[in-house]
């Protein structure tokens, strides 16, 4: 019989790790908070059943997005079992949440995770006495190798389990009751009387809706206790871990040195973290643009420009093919998608060295590292999380802003990711920075990538102060997980999540652009066939080219470019492509004529600035629920673009730069 698990724990305890065993999926891993932002479902090895993996959380209440994605499954979606992760080398905070599932009574099994880890640091648990005082089954496993994984998998089990009771104290005691008979809930649903207590906001709106008195009884018993029922009911659950850790933890050596220590002596001293996080940027760059990425782009340019291009024409004209259809595939589908996929390689060492990054534990390091700066800005080392995912694309970086519990500043992050240079951006540097900046490649990346940093953070210190309503501390709770060397499959996994988003696109989105683009330059009002500077594509950029002019790069052709690169940034390359009917290796000559390195540089600023793309248009629309929010976030940017570009190429020119 089909069964419905759900996998929970908290964040980075391995968790995604073991979805992807048990189920062979390809969830993405990474060593911070919000890498599961929404619930993900696998079929478990053998078609036993469905997996569901939750959002990571420390807790039942949910104090940001995604963790009321927690709440809300477990109060009101069938499900059969529980699989808990537990971090053993975090086992008594880990505890936390494991004694709230104890709370609930569904049936529960436990996997003991990084028990490696834990006995490197001097900690050991004792299985049989843990078993005892849980009263369930309890697995030691690796999710990183497997190991014990398929034990865990053999021993499922939905049979019903009597739910933990931990005694709170009297008055408590007798505050849940009442609550479960005004609610007219059965003594099976305490839990949800002890989660109401404790401050859960999602079943504090149902009970509270619901049966009204609730409120009063919980005033009543804060009165009695003489400070918030919540901040009792926490102790009480400390005091309980604490004990248990006391009776299964044996530690020695407890104060000893690590490898991960000393590093992170380093990489998060105060003064030197953050020049080691953009020297680490720097070498990602310049690997990717100098010495791996650009010669297997140049390796494939070849093979699309010569061979597929040419046997591409041969074939059209061999079969007769009128020379409409001929120019469409040639110079609108090759040049315009061509453009695009000859970056795939340079975009895969980019995303290969980014996930090595996070699999290694060092990304986590560098929310830390940030934090000092985010904090000046009204935010804090959390919210450059969404904006490191950024970097591969705003999409998933929004949507990882659920993790973040305060709620403005949750906006603030989505308003600020936009300028966070994403992947689809890179084909546009690759070709203005190889054209224009040929020793200096990685530098001219690594400063663009810096420019949006630094306004972003500026941008923020700005919606901080529109939107905030009083001043408050801002929580900021990261992982510092061990460092490991990742896993050569994993590391693939991960890199090829990142990277097919980019190879899907450039085989739908940007195949229809390009063909769209191709009309549009290929026609005009005198008809089919016009010369390009007749073409509606013409027009269209020539609209806003005089708005240009004081940016260094005011032609029809570089304004229809920035226009269609709403669709996808990538477009920008396509559309190029396909106006200057080259491939990507002569397309560089067809600019040099066009742009000055001042003009390029402006011109790349203006592109990382400028409006999102149609997709994180979507997702910030879907995220921020507001359509007049939605509008601030989207062209706010726009002028931000400007001012920086003009700002650019003036003083610039001023300064003697050509």
């Amino acid at each position: 019989m089909s069964q419905r698990i759900a996998l929970i724990g908290n964040p980075n305890t391995g968790k995604t790790s073991l979805f992807n065993r048990l189920t062979g999926s390809f969830a993405h891993v990474g060593n911070w908070a919000g890498v599961t932002v929404e619930q993900k479902v696998g079929q478990l090895h053998g078609n036993i059943g469905q997996l569901i993996d939750l959002p990571g959380v420390y807790d039942l209440d949910p104090l940001s997005a995604d963790e009321a994605i927690v709440s809300r499954f477990l109060l009101q979606e069938p499900f059969d079992g529980l699989f808990n992760i537990i971090d053993a080398s975090q086992f008594e905070r880990n505890l936390q949440l494991t004694l709230q599932l104890l709370e609930m009574g569904h049936p529960l099994q436990i996997g003991l995770n990084m028990v490696d880890v834990a006995e490197g640091r001097g900690i050991t648990i004792n299985l049989e006495r843990l078993r005892e005082r849980l009263n369930v089954d309890i697995f030691p496993i690796t999710a990183r190798t497997g190991a014990g994984c398929d034990v865990l998998l053999s021993s499922l089990q939905s049979k019903p389990r009597d739910p933990f009771t931990l005694d709170y104290g009297q008055d408590t005691e007798r505050a849940i009751q009442q609550i479960l008979d005004v609610t007219g809930r059965p003594n099976s649903d305490r839990w949800v009387a002890v989660q109401y207590l404790a401050g859960n906001r999602v079943i504090a709106e149902l009970l509270e809706s619901s049966a009204p008195t609730v409120l009063a009884i919980r005033k009543t018993l804060e009165m009695k206790l003489g400070r918030f029922a919540h901040a009792h009911i926490t102790e009480r659950r400390r005091e309980w871990t604490k004990d248990v850790r006391q009776h299964v933890v044996e530690e020695r050596n407890t104060r000893r040195v690590t490898l991960t220590d000393r590093i992170d002596a380093v990489v998060t001293h105060p003064i030197w973290g953050l020049p080691i996080f953009f020297a680490v940027l720097y070498s990602l760059f310049h690997i990717t643009f100098n010495w791996v990425g650009a010669p297997l782009s140049d390796v494939l340019d070849g093979l699309l420009t010569g061979p597929v291009t040419s046997g591409t024409s041969w074939l059209l004209q061999t079969l007769g093919t009128s020379s409409f259809i001929q120019a469409l595939i040639v110079e609108g589908v090759i040049a315009g998608v061509g453009g695009v996929l000859v970056f795939v390689p340079q975009i895969f060492v980019l995303f290969f060295f980014i996930s090595f990054l996070e699999d290694s534990g060092y990304m986590a390091r560098v929310a830390i590292v940030m934090d000092r700066f985010m904090q000046l800005v009204g935010l804090n080392g959390k919210s450059f999380i969404p904006m490191i995912i950024g970097f591969g694309c705003n999409v998933p970086g929004i949507m990882a802003a659920r993790t973040i519990e305060e709620e403005r500043e949750r906006l603030v992050t989505i308003f600020i990711s936009p300028f966070m240079s994403c992947s689809a951006r890179l084909p546009i540097y690759a070709v203005f920075a190889a054209s224009f900046f040929t020793s200096n490649q990685a530098l001219v990346v690594l400063s663009l990538y810096m420019l949006g940093i630094i306004l972003a953070l500026i941008a923020a210190k700005l919606f901080t102060f529109l939107l905030a309503a009083e001043d408050r501390n801002s929580l900021f709770i990261v992982e510092q997980p061990p460092y490991r060397v990742p896993q050569g499959l994993t590391l693939w996994r991960s890199t090829w999540q990142k990277a097919k988003g980019f190879v899907r696109k450039a085989g739908t989105f940007i195949l229809g652009g390009s063909v769209f683009i191709w009309l549009l330059a290929y026609s005009g009002p005198d008809g089919f066939d016009v010369p390009m500077d007749e073409s509606f594509l013409a027009m269209i950029g020539g609209l806003i080219a005089t708005l240009l002019v004081p940016l260094g790069f005011g032609t029809w052709q570089a304004g229809a470019s920035l226009i269609t690169g709403f669709l996808a940034k990538e477009v920008v390359v396509s559309t190029m492509a396909i106006i200057y009917a080259v491939s990507e290796s002569d397309l560089s000559a067809s600019l040099l004529p066009v742009f000055t390195p001042l003009s390029a540089y402006s011109f790349m600023a203006f592109v990382l600035l400028y409006v999102p793309c149609l997709a994180t248009v979507a997702v910030i629309r879907r995220e921020v629920g507001s359509a007049q929010l939605t509008w601030i976030a989207s062209l706010y940017g726009l002028g931000v673009a400007y001012v920086v570009s003009l700002l650019i190429y003036q003083v610039g020119r001023l300064l003697g730069f050509s």
